[in-house]
């Protein structure tokens, strides 16, 4: 699937494609409206109907990715919400011997995230992912998300790499679109990026895990 001599640069996503996407799934779409509706004190049904239907509003938008934000909107600390189960936030099978054998061979690892800075850096404390990482680059440094032809433009001057020698690894296809509008050559999505939701993806070359594209 994968030519690795054809490339230098592996853009890689961070929720749903190194870390398990059953973090972001369950808070925001769970452990989120339960305690919004507590510190509020509102019917947990409405409110959660009510607070879904703000953040589906705001989705494709670098403010949907924002903690900022939504704490602003919804007068609670999301940082400190996000806290309560840490523990839930797990690194997907097989990425670390994968980001391993990527050094090995000299390819440059770059995490490209619209993961807020404050959502990122609770997700490195956790895991340490960016031991295995060359550099990190959140959406929000750029002022634009993935979504945006911006976002590419900029990362690009600050990150130089061609974008004919790189593969982008990303769970979300609206996202990869924008990466092969950009010009990035070799693109590859993840099948399941939530552990707990199968899911199966058509429109882009994709993997369950990285064992199958694994550099020997």
């Amino acid at each position: 699937m994968i030519n690795w001599q054809a490339i230098d640069t592996v853009l890689l996503d961070m929720d749903g494609t190194l870390l398990d996407l059953h973090f972001d799934t369950y808070f925001w779409l769970d452990h989120l409206p339960r305690r919004y509706a507590e510190i509020h004190a509102l019917d947990q049904a409405a409110a959660r109907e009510a607070l879904l239907a703000q953040i589906d509003a705001r989705q494709g938008t670098l403010e949907w990715y924002c903690l900022e934000y939504w704490s602003r909107s919804l007068s609670v600390d999301i940082r400190a919400l996000k806290e309560e189960i840490r523990y839930k936030i797990q690194i997907r099978p097989h990425v670390e011997t994968f980001l391993d054998r990527l050094q090995a061979q000299g390819k440059r690892r770059l995490l490209v995230t619209n993961a807020h800075p404050l959502s990122l850096s609770l997700k490195l404390e956790e895991t340490a992912i960016d031991r295995w990482l060359d550099g990190i680059i959140s959406s929000h440094e750029l002022s634009e998300p993935k979504e945006s032809q911006a976002f590419w433009e900029r990362l690009n001057e600050r990150e130089p790499f061609d974008p004919e020698r790189t593969l982008f690894v990303d769970d979300t296809p609206r996202v990869l679109e924008a990466a092969a509008r950009y010009g990035i050559r070799h693109l590859l999505c993840i099948h399941q990026p939530d552990s707990q939701v199968e899911r199966w993806i058509d429109e882009y070359p994709a993997i369950h895990h990285f064992d199958e594209i694994t550099p020997s």
